[in-house]
């Protein structure tokens, strides 16, 4: 027996999806929520696209457990209805302030009083969605990385108000779902991982925007003189350049800015959003 049993996601974009994937393919049922039936057909499509790609990398051998897996997750387009037995919700939903707080107001109305809410934010403070919920003592920060069965951290950040107890909870959970555990003892913008990885992430961008070198040199240098297994451009990708894009674009920073244009400019006004569409820096099969 886990330490949540019945788990709704909200939002099903390129994250939401595989936090759904990894959740059922521990054994637990999962409803997935998103905002219309066009948006549940694309998470439909790319859960074939994650089935696809997991068992690409843990091997066939997997493939009945992980169909099963697909099998455990139900798709609804009725917010309401898909809270209604949850006892952790997890919320990733685009990164805008306004829209996770109305989407909270509604999570806090429809939920058993019970039950946790965790969001997947990567830019957004728990501190600033507390409120929202109605319940913040009961909510938290549970964050994941890109390719989530192998990058598999979940940074758990709670606020002030949050319960040390609802916190251990979401701790042992990370665990029970095959995650390492990061705890993050005080708020902090971008957790651990993206306090590291955004300024790295972002000097490799100013090499382009400077025009001091190309994409794949930058790639090639750091792969070559660190031993790592991806460049910045090839992370851009993985990461996937609309959430780059919210992410920049949000900034006030004028370096922040000028990627957010080169970004919107070279890339999302051609459909290319990095490995979810196939194409970014580098095509992908």
């Amino acid at each position: 027996m886990t330490t949540f049993t019945q788990v709704t996601v909200v939002g099903t974009g390129a994250l939401g999806a595989q936090i759904a994937f990894q959740i059922a393919n521990h054994g637990i049922p999962v409803c997935a929520w998103d905002v219309d039936d066009q948006a549940v057909a694309a998470a439909q499509a790319r859960l074939q696209s994650i089935l696809t790609q997991y068992l690409a990398d843990v091997g066939d051998d997997h493939r009945k457990a992980a169909e099963e897996a697909v099998a455990r997750i139900t798709f609804t387009t009725d917010l309401t209805s898909s809270v209604r037995d949850a006892d952790l919700v997890i919320e990733a939903v685009p990164e805008k302030l306004e829209l996770k707080q109305k989407i909270y107001n509604h999570l806090g109305e429809a939920a058993p009083d019970n039950t946790v809410f965790a969001t997947n934010s990567s830019t957004l403070l728990p501190s600033q969605l507390a409120d929202a919920t109605g319940r913040p003592e009961r909510f938290l920060a549970l964050h994941f990385a890109n390719h989530i069965w192998q990058q598999n951290t979940a940074e758990i950040m709670g606020s002030p108000r949050t319960d040390p107890a609802v916190y251990d909870n979401v701790v042992t959970f990370a665990s029970e779902i095959g995650m390492i555990p990061i705890p993050v003892r005080k708020e902090q913008p971008g957790y651990v991982l993206n306090s590291l990885l955004v300024p790295f992430l972002n000097a490799a961008a100013a090499l382009v925007l400077r025009g001091v070198a190309e994409p794949e040199t930058i790639d090639t240098t750091w792969r070559t003189g660190t031993g790592a297994p991806m460049g910045p451009f090839e992370i851009f990708d993985i990461v996937g350049l609309r959430t780059a894009y919210a992410i920049s674009s949000t900034s006030h920073d004028a370096g922040a800015q000028l990627l957010a244009e080169y970004l919107k400019t070279n890339f999302l006004d051609k459909g290319k959003f990095g490995a979810e569409s196939g194409e970014g820096f580098y095509t992908y099969p």
